[in-house]
């Protein structure tokens, strides 16, 4: 069963409290999304630590409810 938009958003939300999530279905078939997640908390970290956050996040999801994900961090600018 596919992920919904909103569903993948209050992951992502919840296990980074603060974060701000926009979310696309490139596809419309709920099974290919882009994600932008700007966060706080990964300043100072490489872009492959920020990303294993996110995926941490989805709790085991990738690679079966969520099939693809165009994944982009980044920090707030101040």
């Amino acid at each position: 069963m596919a992920m919904s938009a909103h569903e993948i958003e209050t992951m992502i939300k919840d296990a980074l409290p603060g974060a701000e999530v926009t979310i696309q279905d490139l596809r419309g078939d709920g099974d290919h999304y882009a994600a932008h997640v700007i966060y706080e908390g990964f300043k100072g970290l490489t872009r492959i630590k920020q990303h294993q956050m996110v995926y941490n996040a989805l709790k085991g999801n990738m690679g079966g409810a969520l099939h693809a994900l165009a994944l982009q961090t980044s920090t707030p600018k101040d």
